[in-house]
């Protein structure tokens, strides 16, 4: 790289950080005239980069948002992956600056229509966790719902279910939610009644409608989607009781893998159990679960669960062992002395 050319990567870095800069400025940053700073905005302008001149005393130069996003020229789909991938560590350190950063610039020379979008997308989602798209949807799709979200529009689509049918739906969208690489819409769905839950990567052919709706008070999308997700069928349906408090229980099952509810003690002796409906694929991790929960619990279903259940505390009961009759366990604390 000679060293001009690194010189006009750095004028594009110094505007890249936003705001105007003056000539002066700019030459004393980069150790040359005013002249050659003039020659290097042109060769920026020559490569596609939207620098614009501005004339007068606080004149000089700047970054504008153009019609496509030179030197990347990145398509709306590849914009959109980078900046939610952005997105997941701009909370988690030490990638906090340098992803705030990266998001700004990348922001800073996008074309008016696709910027806004991007900040619809951001101001109605729920995030759950960082969000790691590995089955994004189509562009246009995800912008699209945020809008009708934001805009409280109803919108009509062509979705695809788990078991591959297709239906076309017209849903009043409340809420749009990332979680666990899936974005998922929560609304209500005019023909089946009631809230319902879409996959947005499973939404084709997305058309908002004209009218408007008001959502319920109180709705949270977050929610009502890791509560649909507990109650999706799945291979199993386990169900439990548990001794304990909800906030307990809560902290060994996720909201999107089980569904809590007080419930009375069998034995009738008044509250302070928590009733678990879970659906699992594969139940071998359950137990594990349950035994660091450290709590009483009963499998009420399937049989299945109480065998794998008896077979890990068997396990664990020939791994703890019983030291021989006289002899000592050296990791045993004995009596306390006597003072």
């Amino acid at each position: 790289m000679t060293t001009s050319t690194a010189r006009v990567l750095g004028l594009l870095e110094i505007l890249q950080a936003g705001g105007v800069r003056t000539v002066p400025e700019l030459a004393g940053r980069l150790g040359v005239d005013e002249r050659t700073v003039r020659r290097y905005a042109g060769h920026l302008v020559e490569l596609g980069v939207p620098v614009e001149s501005l004339r007068g005393r606080h004149g000089g130069y700047r970054i504008a948002p153009g019609h496509r996003m030179p030197p990347l020229m990145l398509t709306e789909e590849e914009a959109l992956a980078v900046l939610l991938g952005l997105a997941a560590d701009e909370d988690a350190p030490p990638y906090t600056t340098a992803a705030a950063s990266a998001a700004a610039k990348l922001r800073r020379v996008l074309p008016r229509p696709l910027r806004r979008r991007l900040d619809v997308l951001r101001e109605t989602a729920g995030f759950t966790a960082p969000p790691r798209p590995a089955a994004l949807p189509e562009a246009g799709v995800l912008l699209g719902l945020a809008e009708a979200v934001s805009e409280r529009r109803p919108v009509c689509f062509a979705y695809r279910d788990r078991g591959g049918r297709g239906s076309e739906r017209t849903v009043l969208p409340y809420g749009l939610v990332a979680h666990r690489e899936r974005w998922y819409v929560a609304g209500a769905d005019r023909a089946a009644g009631g809230v319902r839950v879409f996959r947005a990567d499973r939404i084709t052919g997305l058309a908002v409608q004209p009218g408007s709706f008001a959502a319920p008070p109180g709705f949270d999308p977050v929610a009502t989607v890791l509560d649909r997700l507990a109650r999706a069928p799945w291979t199993h349906d386990v169900a439990l009781r548990v001794q304990g408090s909800v906030e307990r229980v809560r902290r060994h099952f996720p909201a999107d893998l089980a569904a809590l509810a007080a419930a009375e003690d069998p034995e009738g002796g008044g509250s302070g159990w928590v009733r678990v409906r879970v659906r699992a694929e594969r139940l071998e991790w359950i137990p594990a679960v349950l035994a660091a929960l450290d709590c009483p619990f009963t499998v009420e279903r399937p049989a299945a669960l109480r065998d794998l259940v008896a077979a890990l505390g068997r396990r664990l009961t020939e791994g703890a062992g019983e030291p021989a009759a006289g002899s000592a366990d050296p990791d045993r604390p004995g009596p306390p002395e006597r003072p």
